[in-house]
C-alpha cells in the first residue's frame, strides 16, 4: 500500500538514466558488498556524445570522487523484505532493511562513491573513468554528484557493527588457472590477474559459508573480466584452479 503523501500525484515517481556502467562484473555473484574494497576494478559510466550531456558534464573533471545514484537493475527479489540477513553477520541474523545496504529494498536504488580517475571523449560517447565500483555490468545511472569532503567526510561518524572491513581471504593460483590465463588474455595480465585476486580475497560466499572450508572438492565459479572463473577454498586459503574465455563458456568441462 502506498505510504498517504500530503501533495497529490506523487505516490508514484518516474525516473529517467542519464547513463550507464560498462563494468568488468557480468554477474551479481563476485561483485563486492560495498564500494571501494576492490580498487583495481576499473569501469566507466558511459553517457551519450551530446551538447547537452557534455555541458552537464563541465567541470566534474575538478573533482577526485564522485557520487554515483543508480538502479539495482538485474535483482531475482520477487518482493520487498522488511528484514534481511547481512552477509556480515553471518546470514543468520536479521536486521531491518534500513538498518543496512542490502539490494533488497522497497525502491530499487544504490548510491556509491567512487574515485573519477579521467573523463573521456569519442565520437559516439562521454566516459567517466572510474574504479573500485560495485556496479552490474549495464547498471542505469540516475545521477551523479561531486565528492565534497568537508561536507561528506564525517570523521565522528560509528556504525555499529560494520566498523570494518571483512578479513580478506588469501589468494593462490594454479599452475592451470595461471597458464590458461596467459594462453587466453588479449590484456596485461598485471591489471587483470591481480583484480580477480581482489575480488575472490573478499569471499563473495554467501554469509553461512564464508569464514569456513567449503565441502572437499567443491568448487565456486563466477564470470568476472570476461572469464569463467572456478575457485575453491580450503584450509582458509582460496585457490583459483582454472578458468576460460567466456566466449567458451557453454563448453566448460565439469
Amino acid at each position: 500500500m502506498p505510504i498517504p503523501n500530503p501533495l497529490p500525484n506523487l505516490n508514484e515517481v518516474s525516473l529517467t538514466p542519464i547513463a550507464y556502467i560498462r563494468s568488468c562484473y557480468p554477474e551479481r555473484f563476485g561483485i563486492p558488498r560495498q564500494a571501494g574494497l576492490v580498487e583495481s576494478a576499473k569501469a566507466a559510466i558511459v553517457f551519450p556524445h551530446t551538447d547537452q550531456q557534455w555541458h552537464s558534464l563541465r567541470g566534474i573533471e575538478s573533482f577526485s570522487h564522485i557520487w554515483v545514484i543508480f538502479l539495482l537493475h538485474g535483482q531475482s527479489f520477487s518482493k520487498f523484505r522488511p528484514l534481511v540477513r547481512p552477509p556480515r553477520l553471518g546470514g543468520n541474523k536479521s536486521m531491518g532493511v534500513y538498518a543496512t545496504r542490502s539490494p533488497n529494498r522497497p525502491n530499487q536504488i544504490g548510491l556509491s562513491a567512487v574515485p573519477l580517475d579521467q573523463v573521456e571523449q569519442t565520437p559516439t560517447e562521454i566516459l567517466l573513468h572510474i574504479h573500485g565500483g560495485d556496479f552490474l555490468d549495464g547498471t542505469p545511472v540516475l545521477d551523479i554528484k561531486p565528492y565534497v569532503p568537508y561536507a561528506d567526510a564525517i570523521a565522528t561518524a560509528t556504525s555499529a557493527w560494520a566498523d570494518d572491513a571483512d578479513p580478506l581471504l588469501p589468494v593462490e593460483w594454479s599452475p592451470e588457472a595461471t597458464a590458461s590465463l596467459i594462453s587466453t588474455l588479449t590484456g596485461d595480465r598485471n591489471e587483470i590477474q591481480p583484480m580477480i585476486s581482489d575480488v575472490i580475497a573478499q569471499d563473495p560466499r554467501p554469509g553461512y559459508e564464508r569464514r569456513k572450508d567449503g565441502q572437499p572438492g567443491q568448487e565456486w565459479n563466477m564470470r568476472l573480466a570476461g572469464f569463467d572463473i572456478f575457485w575453491k577454498v580450503e584450509a582458509g586459503i582460496a585457490t583459483v584452479t582454472r578458468l576460460f574465455p567466456l566466449s567458451s563458456s557453454d563448453d566448460i568441462p565439469s
